[in-house]
């Protein structure tokens, strides 16, 4: 395992987050989960790239917790000086690439040169999704930066259109969909406006202990307990490497896991971790 790695997933973890200081976070448009059954036809499909949530306020950029990302300066010395949404991607399979570039605050040149900024939207652009949209089209590519790409969108207005671009998607090694409605505004809130289509359910919890484990585990983490931003409290268990293990996730961390629904009580079934958020503030 490389040094980025272990950066990302060893002892280190208990680093400093990704920047030293901290901003208000910057007003996202926050995604809820797709459920079958809901109407399609004013929503536009794209791919949900497995990256770092980057906000370009016109002359910084920012994480969606609100730290500044110290991006090389030929990386932004061409964007608009307006806002654009966005991920900050290095490819499929390159999440912890991804990470260990963004947090770092003397800018990796050779790391940053696979990044691309996937602009899904221009917030302070007037009217509804499909116009912002009609505008970021118009308003990328620029020759100067091929760095900066529009995200790709198109309908899918059926769930079984819908699923076979998610099997699609994920055959290709891709995480999953997004869907943007049409009609609606840019609004700094989670709603319905925007929704992720994955082929599990996933959420965020935060460390609260490391839990010691017993047999092959003896000597090492056995499990993490958690807690949701809704406050429920479980044992996440699965899904660890045996380096993870080794050097678990920190006390106070925030961790990403997957699940297949959830509880009469509200705690998450089949709950396996799948990376530690240390791009992620959550208050």
């Amino acid at each position: 395992m490389d040094r980025r790695k272990l950066l990302l997933f060893g002892p280190a973890l208990a680093l400093a987050p990704l920047a030293l200081a901290h901003a208000a976070p910057p007003p996202l448009m926050l995604a809820e989960v797709y459920r079958r059954g809901l109407p399609l036809a004013d929503y536009w499909v794209s791919e949900k790239y497995d990256g770092v949530r980057g906000y370009w306020d016109g002359k910084q950029f920012w994480t969606r917790g609100g730290s500044p990302i110290a991006a090389p300066a030929w990386f932004t010395a061409t964007l608009p000086a307006m806002p654009m949404d966005g991920e900050l991607w290095a490819g499929r399979g390159r999440f912890a690439q991804t990470v260990a570039a963004v947090r770092d605050q003397k800018p990796d040149e050779a790391a940053w040169r696979e990044i691309r900024f996937m602009v899904f939207d221009l917030p302070a652009q007037p009217g509804d999704f499909t116009a912002r949209l009609a505008a970021l089209r118009r308003l990328l590519p620029l020759p100067a930066a091929p760095w900066v790409v529009a995200v790709p969108q198109q309908r899918a207005t059926t769930h079984d259109e819908l699923q076979a671009l998610l099997d699609k998607t994920v055959r290709m090694g891709g995480e999953g969909l997004m869907l943007h409605r049409g009609g609606s505004l840019y609004r700094g809130e989670r709603s319905a406006d925007l929704l992720k289509v994955k082929p599990y359910d996933e959420a965020d919890a935060r460390v609260l202990a490391q839990l010691p484990g017993q047999g092959r585990h003896a000597g090492r983490m056995g499990a993490l307990l958690v807690e949701t931003p809704e406050g429920k409290r479980f044992k996440l268990g699965g899904g660890f490497s045996d380096v993870q293990r080794e050097h678990p996730p920190a006390v106070g961390s925030w961790v990403s896991y997957r699940h297949t629904g959830t509880t009469a009580t509200g705690l998450p079934r089949f709950a396996r971790f799948l990376r530690v958020r240390d791009d992620l503030t959550i208050s």
